[in-house]
């Protein structure tokens, strides 16, 4: 199919969007799936009214309305998908016709994020194949984290090293640690020398960080000695005041041979308080925007996550392949790239690629009004900010307006005491800030939000997704940090569900239907517990005393139920093969969604709940990037699920599992010997079987640490217990 072109202000071809070759067959196929939903409607009503035993009809018709809405909005995502490439080897500008450039590096903690992390991620970024006087690098340290600041001055000496080595060598690989750990460098030479002095720095680091304090042996450049000095007994991370250090000048630092400008480096950690909200993570955000309009305001803003390094030192300029179109710059609010990880595992136990949201959804929005934003590795127009495009709303101080110069040194006297000001923790009261302006607040998941607020404004975004990975982060190597991670997004996803502005009402009418429904999908992720408890319980349960909930064989509503399965089932696979995935991680991907539905999604509702009644806070807990543990590393690369510490998150779990084997063995034996007919019954406890074989290996086989707790496995063996006693009553 002839693509659909889209020019830059030189007339080349910049980039090109392509249909999906997938979207007829998927649209055909929708029709004989929903002819299907409704036969499947009609045969639960007509059960409701002829059966028994009316609770078991209701479970299994309230766990597939559940489904069918996420089926429906997941075909939404599957009616118009593109694919885009970009040309920015055509890019053909001057390099004082570049756009100025603001990354927004945030971190929180500095021994959940090592602060050699953040080095490695601020290098990269400062390293761009562009023009080092437009870059401006803003870390925020949400943590207020003396070490974090220590690093990051160490970052800066060592990058008027590493910069001009990086533009002078063509290097591809522009994190030092990247770099270093690979075997293309030479040993010898001037990298040689390169590589001593990075180790040097990161072992001075790392010291500092083991002590937890900077020791005035190491603070080798006068002019920031006084700076530790407001690390006082009071400093803490919920009570300090505001620290903005400008560790890296473009318009006075070269490089060491003096070839070469430098960018702006500059640390903010913002004022905190405890009686004052400072909403997680858009709040640090909507600090960064504030402090880089008084001290920058460049147009374009890269936001990072502190362990996202830059893999693409040409990145940017792909980027403005499509925010500087004149045909579609203006409404054009962001350019979203996927997020990938480093040393993602042969089949990924623990989907982590999260291929279906980073990469299989994005696609199916960029077909509509454009994929949502996920929090790294997305470009943003700064004016999106402030307003739909029709209606700029005006900030409080005309500092802050988008399109204003800044023409001032970052380092001048009145520009420090503004940034300083708008860093505060009161300064956004009685403001627009994280409601009509910036990032917007009122959910965890401040990033689906944000866009979604966008998006309802009239902005649109466009996926990025180049054959040569943009960034690169780490991933989690633990169920328990998975987990975790998992539960923060359920409750933020709750949030906006619930809110005024939910996509279910507010999301349709400024959307239309279609996007709407898209955006749907994420926000009801948690209501996926329903049907895996409903499914992973009740008909096992049947099954034990040879009660049938579902048709038998020999009915011919046994064939819906099957055309059903393997069609929802079958077209999954497809999506996953076709945006590069393999056999091996779409099974684990679609294991996992039992293990969330059963941990994630079920404890999210359950703190969700006790928020809303205010028995309890929402807390933001930072995910470990730390991988220091060897043993959990290599069961890891093993394919070895590692259960961590002991945690109820596996209880439910646990119960499930042990339930589907007894189940298994009952429904196996009743068809081998007593001729019995319920097949469907079995073959989905022989499914949940299959998919908690790592469960029943955690249990029973393996002695090392990352095994189920005994005290998990005593419970849930009581519960099950439990569970098979009284469903007697139910079920009989």
């Amino acid at each position: 199919m002839e693509p659909h072109r889209k020019h830059s202000v030189v007339g080349a071809i910049l980039h090109t969007c392509y249909p999906c070759g997938r979207t007829i067959p998927y649209r055909m196929y929708a029709v004989f799936h929903t002819c299907g939903i409704i036969a499947l409607m009609y045969h639960h009503v007509h059960s409701l009214l002829t059966s028994n035993n009316t609770l078991i009809t209701c479970l299994l018709l309230l766990s597939d309305m559940v489904l069918t809405f996420m089926w429906v909005t997941t075909t939404s995502l599957r009616l118009n998908p593109v694919h885009r490439t970009e040309y920015p080897e055509k890019y053909a500008a001057k390099p004082e016709d570049f756009p100025k450039l603001d990354v927004f590096i945030c971190t929180a903690d500095p021994y959940k994020e090592p602060p050699m992390m953040v080095v490695n991620t601020a290098l990269s970024v400062m390293a761009y194949e562009y023009p080092s006087d437009k870059i401006s690098v803003y870390v925020s340290d949400d943590g207020g984290s003396s070490l974090t600041l220590f690093a990051l001055m160490e970052a800066a000496k060592f990058s008027k090293h590493w910069l001009p080595f990086c533009k002078k060598n063509n290097v591809q690989d522009r994190s030092p640690e990247v770099y270093f750990s690979s075997k293309s460098h030479s040993r010898s030479g001037e990298a040689g020398n390169l590589k001593m002095m990075y180790e040097d720095m990161k072992s001075r680091v790392e010291h500092v960080v083991e002590s937890g304090k900077v020791e005035t042996a190491f603070i080798t450049c006068d002019q920031f000695r006084g700076v530790f000095d407001l690390w006082t007994d009071k400093f803490t991370r919920h009570d300090h005041p505001t620290i903005i250090q400008v560790l890296q000048n473009s318009e006075t630092d070269m490089d060491n041979t003096k070839k070469y400008i430098m960018p702006n480096l500059i640390y903010v950690s913002r004022e905190k308080s405890k009686v004052s909200p400072h909403h997680f993570k858009a709040g640090a955000l909507n600090t960064l925007l504030r402090v880089s309009g008084v001290m920058t305001n460049s147009p374009i803003i890269l936001t990072l996550d502190c362990d996202m390094y830059s893999n693409d030192p040409t990145t940017p300029v792909r980027a403005l392949c499509y925010l500087t179109d004149p045909e579609i710059k203006s409404g054009l609010g962001y350019v979203q790239f996927p997020q990938k990880f480093l040393e993602i595992g042969k089949n990924d136990i623990y989907a982590c690629e999260n291929k279906r949201l980073f990469n299989i959804n994005m696609v199916g929005f960029d077909g509509l009004m454009g994929p949502t934003h996920v929090g790294t590795g997305c470009f943003f127009n700064r004016r999106a900010f402030y307003g739909p495009p029709s209606k700029l709303i005006l900030p409080e101080i005309d500092e802050l307006r988008p399109y204003r110069i800044a023409d001032k040194s970052i380092k001048a006297q009145d520009v420090l005491a503004l940034t300083h000001n708008v860093a505060g923790c009161i300064y956004e009261y009685n403001t627009n800030w994280g409601s009509k302006i910036g990032f917007r607040y009122g959910s965890l998941v401040e990033d689906y939000y944000t866009g979604f607020m966008f998006h309802c404004e009239g902005w649109r975004s466009i996926f990025c997704n180049p054959k040569k990975a943009a960034f690169y982060g780490d991933s989690p190597k633990c169920l328990v940090d998975v987990v975790g991670q998992q539960i923060r997004w359920a409750v933020g996803l709750l949030e906006i569900l619930f809110s005024k502005k939910s996509p279910i009402v507010y999301g349709f009418k400024s959307l239309g239907l279609l996007m709407g429904l898209c955006y749907c999908n994420s926000p009801f992720r948690p209501f996926w517990s329903i049907p895996v408890t409903v499914y992973g319980l009740l008909p096992q349960l049947a099954l034990i005393y040879g009660v049938s909930v579902f048709p038998k064989a020999s009915d011919p509503w046994f064939w819906l139920y099957i055309f059903l399965f393997f069609g929802a089932y079958g077209q999954d696979l497809s999506d996953f093969l076709l945006e590069g995935g393999t056999y091996r991680k779409w099974w684990n991907d679609q294991r996992m969604v039992m293990i969330k539905g059963l941990s994630s999604f079920f404890f999210g509702f359950i703190e969700f709940t006790l928020k809303t009644l205010n028995l309890s806070t929402p807390k933001f807990n930072v995910t470990s990037k730390s991988n220091d543990d060897n043993e959990q590393r290599k069961r890891y690369e093993q394919d070895i699920f590692d259960f961590g510490t002991s945690s109820s998150m596996f209880l439910p779990l646990t119960t499930v599992a042990i339930v589907n084997l007894l189940a298994f063995v009952c429904g196996l034996y009743g068809i081998l010997f007593c001729g019995g007919e319920l097949v469907l019954e079995l073959m989905l406890a022989s499914f949940v079987v299959v998919n908690c074989l790592p469960i029943y290996e955690a249990m029973v086989l393996r002695k090392d640490d990352g095994k189920l707790p005994k005290r998990i496995c005593f419970v849930a063996g009581n519960l099950t217990f439990v569970l098979i006693v009284s469903s007697y009553f139910v079920l009989k």
